[in-house]
């Protein structure tokens, strides 16, 4: 997002959040402000310090508990106002994103910094989906909705039709380590990622990157399947090029996709 903002000529300025942020990342010349998450007075203060308009969020953020959060006046009264909105990640963070345009702030999605971000249709690589593939496609597609109809998670491995897992506050990456000993005999298994029903798209799209393949691949799935339109991929060239290198398939499908293969 930083090395597209430069190449665009996009003024910026990063809010780096205290154990969630690589030194690297806002080295140099890097104009920011670091800060811990529950400093959100000190936040809204650098963004209109600095003539910030625009808000993008990248990265993943763990979700902290209150006892670490240490919230100052601004995020104490934001914590007050939430209810039972804070219960699930989607409802919380539409009441940040709510927050911030309350501020004076506008939200956008990262795609409209980078446009080749939003995943296609179609595979990227050189593998496709096979028959048994599609239709653990189909289950996970159910499964997933599913599981964020209730706000909890945006992704499930399914292996011959049955679930390995589903991803909670733990995230897709430990998701797929906890899948490598679940794994049954014999072929397939599909990492399904779709964008929960009402999902505040701005913000928490399901994401997807070179890493993920690599995990993938040690969990020895056959794919990875990925909402085409409501999904991000980091890195589109690396995601193939990976995918080609561990022999899975990478595919964006269309939200009313079936189990049943394209014609």
């Amino acid at each position: 997002m930083i090395a597209a903002c430069r190449e665009q000529q996009r003024p910026f300025f990063v809010i780096a959040l205290d154990g969630h942020v690589d030194a690297e990342t806002v080295a140099g010349d890097t104009p920011h402000l670091r800060t811990r998450i529950g400093a959100g007075g000190a936040i809204i203060k650098a963004l209109r310090d600095n003539g910030v308009v625009e808000i993008v969020m990248a990265g993943r953020v763990k979700r902290p508990s209150l006892l670490s959060l240490m919230p100052d006046a601004w995020t104490a009264r934001f914590l007050l106002s939430l209810g039972r909105r804070a219960l699930g990640d989607n409802a919380l963070l539409s009441a940040i994103g709510d927050a911030i345009e309350r501020e004076g702030g506008r939200l956008i999605g990262p795609e409209q910094i980078l446009p080749g971000l939003l995943a296609p249709e179609g595979t990227i690589g050189r593998r496709i989906p096979g028959e048994a593939d599609w239709a653990d496609i189909g289950r996970g597609l159910v499964v997933a909705r599913a599981l964020g109809a209730v706000d909890v998670g945006q992704a499930v491995v399914v292996q011959q039709g049955i679930v390995l897992g589903v991803e909670a506050i733990e995230g897709t990456d430990a998701l797929l380590r906890r899948c490598r000993e679940l794994r049954r005999e014999g072929p397939g298994g599909v990492l399904v990622k779709t964008a929960k029903p009402g999902q505040e798209r701005r913000i928490d799209l399901p994401t997807i990157g070179p890493r993920t393949v690599r995990g993938a691949a040690k969990a020895g799935l056959a794919g990875i399947a990925v909402e085409a339109g409501g999904a991000l991929i980091v890195d589109r060239e690396a995601v193939g090029a990976a995918a080609d290198d561990a022999g899975l398939f990478v595919i964006g499908v269309a939200r009313d996709r079936t189990e049943d293969p394209p014609q």
